[in-house]
């Protein structure tokens, strides 16, 4: 199974880790490490290094940060270069993290960064595009 080190600013890793839960249950192989204003990268590079060693066991290692060329993608970089098959996916949200949660199973490191890249670019939409696609909008009191 791959693992999954999820990392971002501020509490952007344990906000969507505590969404994900709520949607998805408890997940197995996966880490959140916050990157809090008064942190550092070193104190950041020791925490991602801590989580990958609860994480021995997988596979392979896929990195989900927030944003491209921000301190956390930047360390997780630098650690995914030291080993092969490591990935890093960037510009992470909800459907994208939840999606991939459920795919990941049967799926090697390269795999899950192509799906991972098409769930990025099919979940960024707007209204006025979905409903141009299907018009017939389903109220419900009810949501995911």
């Amino acid at each position: 199974m791959l693992g999954i080190v999820l990392t971002g600013h501020g509490g952007f890793a344990t906000g969507l880790e505590k969404a994900m839960k709520q949607i998805l249950g408890e997940q197995e192989h996966m880490v959140a490490v916050d990157f809090p204003e008064d942190s550092t990268t070193a104190l950041l590079t020791t925490q991602l290094e801590a989580a990958l060693a609860t994480l021995r066991e997988c596979e392979s290692i896929i990195f989900l940060t927030d944003l491209l060329g921000g301190t956390p993608f930047r360390v997780a970089s630098t650690l995914a270069l030291q080993q092969t098959g490591w990935e890093v996916i960037t510009g992470t949200n909800l459907q994208l993290l939840l999606e991939m949660m459920m795919e990941r199973d049967d799926l090697d490191s390269e795999t899950f960064r192509l799906r991972a890249l098409e769930c990025g670019h099919r979940g960024l939409t707007s209204l006025a595009d979905e409903l141009s696609r299907s018009p017939a909008i389903v109220e419900s009191d009810e949501g995911i």
